[in-house]
């Protein structure tokens, strides 16, 4: 078996944080149809869209040609996109008291699973990076 580099694996990771940051805008894009407790605004969605946009663009810069700059900014923006990512997660958290809504569901799954799969995939994953970045482990 062939072994994996670690350019490699940040190069699947970054995929992975592509593929969070479409499917959350996905299955956000309407509020009419959106699962958990409460509605997470389009503002909200929005802007996780633009910052992880804006994240993948600076962080794949910095990966084909590492240094300067480029690192702590793709850094700063994958926070920020962690930070709006788990706020979108809260979706699911409960109310309690007697006027508390149901949870509604949706076509993608049972519960949060997928979510919470994806979100805390992603705390992960830039936690990784943010390593990656600071030991300055990406080859040039």
């Amino acid at each position: 078996m062939p072994d994996v580099s670690l350019d490699n694996a940040v190069w699947l990771l970054t995929g992975l944080a592509a593929v969070v940051i479409l499917l959350t805008r996905m299955r956000l894009s309407s509020e009419q149809s959106q699962a958990g407790h409460a509605l997470v605004p389009h503002a909200v969605v929005n802007a996780h869209s633009i910052v992880g946009v804006g994240a993948l663009g600076v962080w794949i810069a910095y990966l084909t040609s590492p240094g300067g700059t480029l690192g702590a900014t793709a850094l700063g923006l994958w926070w920020i996109e962690v930070a709006l990512g788990i706020l979108i997660l809260l979706r699911w958290m409960s109310g309690s008291g007697r006027h508390a809504t149901a949870t509604t569901g949706d076509s993608w799954g049972e519960g949060p699973s997928l979510s919470i799969l994806g979100h805390v995939g992603m705390l992960l994953g830039v936690g990784f990076f943010t390593w990656v970045v600071l030991a300055e482990k990406i080859s040039g």
